[in-house]
């Protein structure tokens, strides 16, 4: 395997490992400092990983393609490793939030650049697939371990992958130093170049052909989202952290078997976002009774619909990168705003109540769903 390759392997499981970390203990964290812990503040310490990455991933991405793809992994995996020093060695919550939104920077410089650095190979598809199997994997063993760990000591998790990522900054300041930094392309100045981005994506924002396109990926995400960040404070007293660690990870695997598994049928693009919709919305449902057949539906859902989206999407547009960019902040938008906002309502009414609005919200989405109309030879 080639050492970048591996590389790249080795930071998506690293990065999205210790964003998960923090998962099953967000209401002990939030009230670590002085002052009392509220939902609200729980859901910001979740999403300020996501305002951060929303914020960098723009300039990131075109600095990556000037400068060289695999210095900003190693940038990444530099943000990722003193973010999770950061939370290891604090409880201020406003260090706390700061780690996170370096977190979310991580993010932002590394997802851009691993992209367009597994999409230089021959196969790529292939390459890709890999990429997104140890994501999830990521995400699940983060989470997962994390929940276990914290019988032993609040922050272990944190602690295990903060070492993880020390260790594979180490291997990639090693791989800069024998292989040097990718050819620089050098061209317009960077202020031109993000406002040409900004000039040419804002097209596609008002283009009423997408915004069926948008609204469904902002709402699903958003909904994993709000689970994430508000289950932790709803579980307490019904789930152990060891239990809501694992009834998490269930989403994650759930989502991995699930577009594997529509990948390799004849079913339409339409077809499996209307499906994932529906199985999502249920889930969401479920997990104010059932958490573990709750996270599994709600996984396996979103897997079959975050296959259906961007097959759509690539059908009706011919500009991909630029959209494709889209659908990417659309994503993290979904996940850095609804919780927020989800957090707010949780001071007039229960976490049922909200778990139940945005899943009938979810639902709803089929509508939005059905008025979007791809090319006559999009699937």
């Amino acid at each position: 395997m080639e050492k970048g390759r591996l590389l790249v392997y080795l930071s998506i499981f690293t990065i999205m490992g210790l964003s998960n970390a923090v998962i099953p203990i967000l209401p002990e964290l939030a009230g670590l400092g002085p002052g009392n812990h509220s939902v609200e503040l729980s859901s910001f310490l979740f999403s300020a990983y996501f305002i951060g990455a929303l914020l960098t991933m723009l300039p990131f991405g075109i600095l990556a393609e000037r400068y060289g793809f695999m210095r900003f992994v190693t940038i990444s995996l530099l943000l990722t490793f003193f973010s999770g020093a950061i939370m290891l060695f604090t409880n201020e919550i406003h260090l706390l939030i700061l780690a996170r939104l370096m977190e979310g920077a991580a993010c932002g410089a590394f997802f851009p650049a691993a992209f367009s650095y597994l999409g230089s190979f021959s196969k790529r598809k292939q390459y890709m697939g890999e990429f997104n199997f140890l994501l999830n994997a990521g995400l699940a063993g983060g989470v997962a371990l994390s929940g276990l760990l914290a019988t032993m000591g609040l922050k272990y998790g944190i602690m295990a992958f903060t070492v993880i990522s020390f260790l594979t900054l180490i291997a990639g300041l090693g791989y800069l130093y024998k292989n040097g930094r990718d050819k620089e392309k050098l061209q317009s100045p960077i202020i031109a170049e993000i406002r040409q981005k900004i000039s040419t994506t804002s097209g596609f924002l008002v283009d009423k052909s997408y915004t069926g396109i948008w609204i469904i990926v902002f709402v699903l995400i958003g909904t994993n989202g709000v689970l994430l960040a508000l289950y932790p404070d709803y579980s307490t007293g019904m789930l152990s952290k060891a239990e809501l660690g694992m009834a998490i990870a269930v989403s994650y695997i759930s989502t991995m078997i699930s577009s594997i598994w529509v990948s390799h049928t004849s079913m339409k693009s339409k077809q499996m976002i209307n499906m994932g919709i529906v199985v999502a919305a249920s889930g969401t449902l479920a997990t104010i009774w059932l958490p573990f057949v709750g996270f599994a539906l709600v996984g396996s859902g979103s897997g079959l619909a975050m296959v259906g989206l961007p097959t759509l999407l690539a059908s009706m547009s011919k500009n991909k990168g630029i959209t494709m960019g889209l659908y990417s902040t659309y994503t993290y938008g979904g996940l850095a705003i609804m919780p927020i906002f989800a957090g707010a309502l949780s001071g007039i009414m229960g976490l049922e109540i909200i778990f139940a609005i945005f899943a009938i919200l979810l639902f709803l989405t089929l509508f939005v769903n059905y008025k979007i109309r791809p090319n006559k030879n999009g699937r």
